[in-house]
């Protein structure tokens, strides 16, 4: 299957020019022939098309898109069919949320709780079609110019209750280390709880400017949050109310089971933090040196070195006293 090019046309659709590239897909800008309206159309490169497990992936996107209805998620056009595999969606205006961290570190509060207030609005709605996202993260929300939001990008969601997640097929269906949940990267089954960790990791980015967990590699940054809690956000950002901190905490709380159950509650609580109660949280009084799990990788790869040394001396040995 040749390459798509500017200029060709698509079934109805007119490509113009090419305005985002990943090592699997191109995203066009093109114009719906029919309706005369700009749309944008995901081609996956000719290469990767064969490719089963990027095939599946491709094929649940649109399948969902097509199912999804709501002002703050993307919408997937539906098309009989087509010549070839590629998804039209509703073109958008904006900046990925990423890119706006990147240029600004760290966000006003009013407008961080804005952005927050309707990424929740997003999962409440696929939350309650039971669509868990799974790997939400800024590069996976578009901004427009009235902080006005869209979820995109439902490459690796799940219906809820589907089958656990396994390290072995993270790259494909585990999200991105820095957002993934506690439960997640103890192999358990994610759910909506799963995305509501994630959007307490986004707000603590926004308001502080930091990532609540580090490492050197995905695998320390995914222990990180299993050994450590995160530095305070009002330490980061004195401008966050106790209130708010409360919220986040709540979003980010380690056993699912005491995080907020529903994108809906996460919302209230931030509509209405004058209402909030705070907790006495061990985690704030007795806010310490977090234990170094770049020391601990390391310590590990010295250790993974010397194994064959030992095997080395002790043949060795044996050889002499052979």
């Amino acid at each position: 299957m040749r390459p798509i090019n500017p200029g060709d046309t698509l079934d109805h659709y007119r490509i113009e020019s090419a305005v985002a590239r990943t090592y699997m897909t191109t995203i066009f800008r093109g114009t719906d022939l029919r309706a005369g309206c700009p749309v944008a159309i995901k081609v996956p490169h000719p290469e990767v098309e064969c490719d089963p497990v990027f095939f599946d992936r491709f094929r649940r996107e649109q399948e969902i898109g097509k199912k999804l209805d709501h002002p703050c998620v993307i919408k997937v056009i539906s098309n009989e069919d087509q010549s070839r595999v590629y998804m039209a969606m509703e073109w958008l205006e904006g900046n990925l949320l990423r890119k706006i961290l990147t240029e600004q570190e760290k966000l006003p509060i009013e407008r961080a709780i804005k952005i927050t207030l309707g990424i929740c609005h997003a999962l409440e709605y696929i939350h309650q079609h039971e669509i868990v996202h799974r790997d939400l993260k800024p590069e996976n929300v578009m901004v427009d110019a009235e902080d006005n939001i869209k979820l995109i990008d439902f490459g690796i969601a799940g219906a809820a209750g589907a089958r656990r997640l396994t390290f072995g097929r993270m790259s494909h269906t585990m999200g991105t280390p820095d957002y993934i949940s506690p439960e997640q990267v103890k192999r358990k089954r994610g759910d909506a709880r799963s995305d509501i960790y994630a959007l307490g990791v986004m707000l603590y980015e926004m308001l502080t400017g930091k990532m609540p967990f580090q490492g050197p590699t995905s695998l320390a940054i995914m222990n990180d949050r299993l050994v450590n809690d995160p530095v305070p956000p009002r330490k980061l950002n004195p401008e966050i109310s106790p209130a708010l901190q409360e919220v986040i905490y709540r979003a980010m709380e380690r056993d699912p089971i005491n995080r907020y159950a529903h994108a809906r509650e996460f919302a209230w609580d931030l509509e209405h933090l004058d209402e909030i109660g705070v907790a006495e949280r061990t985690e704030i009084q007795q806010s310490r040196p977090r234990r170094s799990t770049e020391r601990n990788v390391v310590l590990f790869y010295v250790m993974l070195a010397a194994i064959p040394i030992t095997i080395l001396v002790l043949m060795f040995s044996l050889a002499r006293h052979g």
